[in-house]
């Protein structure tokens, strides 16, 4: 006679919510809200754009909206600051990138630390870099580049997007192993630094992908290779700068991925890295990216993590050899 009863409460126990230990209040799954993206860039810059890319596929998993917000001011430290001081319950979402996450930190003081204040959730592709020259620069490939500017020291020039910017970094990792002694010439930003070069102002340049495809593919400045050492599927005609005589292992790019505030459960990180690799294996995704001069390079949380750990000693390192520091 009892047998049934028992029965029913044992099935009603296992469909229940489960309980939190702390609290005994059944745990809702997440995302039961929408999710807000901060993006630390104003929109239409890179890094917004890779964002937005993923975000949609994921919102379309999750049957709940991930609200890209943009929160831009200095070089992306005031959105990420606002991300690093958030309530740890995976409902603010950064868009981390090389930045405010890895030079910045490094080249001045920055309101949060990255390696205490957040956790690596997911990264979603890495910005390709690319060699150019003005046209009328007496080299048209990289090897006699190398030549040219080694014969006379001191004379060319290099534009970047300002000092202490990924590009003045990723530059000097080049110019460094290449023992090519230049001057620099900082702009304020990617957009006149290249306006020079294919002035002829300045001699050459290393810029995105993103900033520099448009222009090289137009005929504007001329590509001389790529800072990835195994090229990008891309631009599959550049040649990698590890190529040269000198510079295997010269592997470098810009990062873009999530991560979330630290403190943030594991349950809740675990489901928005495998939900974010879900949506960066879709082709819109992929095309989307590929629109916007990023090469997709899907990392789960620890393989994201070792990453940067590796991309933030490889800035140190140059930083540290050049002096490098903005206050």
């Amino acid at each position: 006679m009892r047998r049934r009863p028992l029965l029913l409460s044992a099935a009603a126990m296992l469909a229940a919510p489960a309980l939190t230990p702390s609290s005994g209040r059944a745990q809702p799954a997440y995302p039961n809200r929408p999710v807000r993206l901060v993006i630390p860039w104003p929109p239409g810059q890179a890094t917004d754009l890779m964002a937005r890319v993923v975000a949609q596929k994921v919102s379309e998993l999750w049957g709940q909206p991930m609200v890209p917000e943009n929160r831009a001011g200095a070089g992306g430290m005031i959105g990420t600051d606002f991300v690093a001081k958030a309530p740890a319950d995976g409902y603010t979402v950064l868009a981390a990138s090389t930045g405010p996450i890895t030079t910045a930190p490094l080249v001045q003081r920055t309101p949060y630390d990255p390696q205490k204040d957040f956790i690596p959730v997911a990264m979603i592709g890495i910005s390709p870099y690319v060699l150019v020259v003005g046209n009328s620069f007496p080299a048209q490939s990289a090897e006699e580049f190398l030549a040219k500017v080694r014969a006379e020291p001191g004379k060319y020039t290099y534009a970047t997007s300002g000092t202490g910017a990924a590009a003045h970094l990723i530059t000097l990792m080049f110019l460094s192993r290449a023992k090519l002694d230049t001057v620099h010439v900082p702009f304020q930003g990617s957009g006149p630094a290249l306006t020079a070069v294919m002035a002829g102002q300045v001699d050459f340049a290393i810029d995105t992908l993103a900033a520099t495809g448009p222009l090289f593919r137009q005929g504007s400045v001329r590509a001389l290779g790529v800072t990835l050492e195994g090229g990008t599927e891309l631009a599959p005609e550049l040649v990698p700068l590890a190529r040269l005589p000198g510079m295997a292992g010269y592997d470098v790019g810009a990062f873009g991925g999530y991560m979330v505030p630290a403190g943030t459960p594991a349950p809740v990180v675990e489901k928005l890295a495998a939900d974010s690799a879900k949506a960066l294996g879709t082709p819109e995704a992929q095309r989307g990216l590929a629109g916007i001069g990023m090469q997709p390079l899907p990392k789960g949380a620890a393989d994201f993590a070792a990453f940067m750990a590796s991309h933030r000693e490889e800035f140190r390192k140059v930083i540290e050899e050049n002096n490098i520091r903005l206050d």
